[in-house]
């Protein structure tokens, strides 16, 4: 049995699965923010929760927002920033009494849907989460790919490539939260849709407020999302210049955009190089539970 642990800012989950992919159990407890000690504690309550419900002693993976330093050892770049700077690793596999192992969340994304998801048995997967903020994880073979300095993956805190004269004054409106300026989380993230939208309208609304205008015609709205697309293509072009995965899987809230998946694989191929691209763009298979279940897949079939 495979344990998976997904430690978000409001929510802990925890999953457990049988080899054949099949969920066990599952359940959910809030996050002790800004708790170190207390975050271990509640994980380790969702582990005697599921090993207790189904009866079985389980391996344990946590999907976590930020990651693991190869030099140090320690949590960096995470926005629980409580776990910043700790052993994470090492003090909750002592209080498990087990190894664990952890990786980034949209590493995790990227293990789920790479091996029973939208991606299943791709050799490359590139992985996207498009939410509040933006977030991307490779998997190659099923297995989490994390570089030698722990960041593959980190494409949203990359510059937007090929920016036009607004998306150059854009940039210097919105900084990102990283310090730099013109990342592409701050054009393609749910966050970075809205606040377009907003430039474009001075009205303040959700994502799905902004497509449903859309649906209706609203020009405004329609101008946004055309926006969108044309910058996450842009976004999307840019890794398959330099790593050319065999899919790209899409998660988090725009993801739930449908008329992404009809346009913007055309909208790819013009900055591509060489203008061919077929790469598949596909949605999230699990949704909501990928990351959770790529945290349980961190220990694979064949070890």
């Amino acid at each position: 049995m495979r344990i998976g642990i997904d430690l978000g800012g409001t929510k802990t989950e925890v999953i457990a699965l049988a080899d054949s992919g099949e969920q066990l159990f599952r359940h959910r407890l809030p996050t002790p923010r800004n708790d170190y000690r207390q975050t271990i504690e509640t994980i380790a309550t969702l582990v005697s929760q599921a090993e207790q419900e189904t009866g079985q002693q389980g391996s344990v993976g946590v999907g976590i927002p930020g990651s693991l330093s190869p030099y140090s050892g320690l949590v960096k770049n995470a926005n629980s920033t409580w776990l910043n700077g700790q052993p994470f690793d090492k003090d909750l596999a002592q209080r498990l009494e087990r190894e664990v192992r952890i990786a980034n969340d949209a590493n995790c994304l990227a293990v789920s849907e790479a091996v029973d998801g939208a991606a299943a048995g791709a050799q490359t997967v590139f992985a996207v989460i498009i939410g509040t903020g933006c977030g991307a994880g490779v998997a190659i073979n099923g297995r989490c790919h994390t570089g030698g300095n722990g960041t593959a993956g980190e494409w949203g805190h990359n510059p937007l490539p090929w920016m036009d004269d607004d998306e150059l004054r854009f940039r210097v409106d919105v900084p990102c939260y990283c310090g730099k300026q013109g990342c592409i989380e701050t054009f393609i993230s749910g966050t970075g849709f809205a606040t377009d939208y907003q430039r474009l309208s001075g009205q303040t609304l959700a994502g799905n407020e902004i497509m449903a205008r859309a649906a209706q015609g609203d020009a405004l709205a329609g101008q946004a999302i055309r926006r969108y697309e044309q910058r996450l293509a842009k976004s999307l072009a840019h890794v398959i210049n330099i790593l050319d995965p065999d899919v790209i899987v899409l998660g988090g809230g725009m993801s739930n955009v449908e008329r992404l998946y009809q346009t913007v694989p055309a909208l790819v191929k013009p900055w591509v190089f060489g203008g061919e691209c077929e790469t598949p763009i596909r949605q999230a298979l699990h949704g909501d539970s990928s990351g959770v279940r790529g945290a349980a897949w961190l220990w694979p079939l064949e070890q």
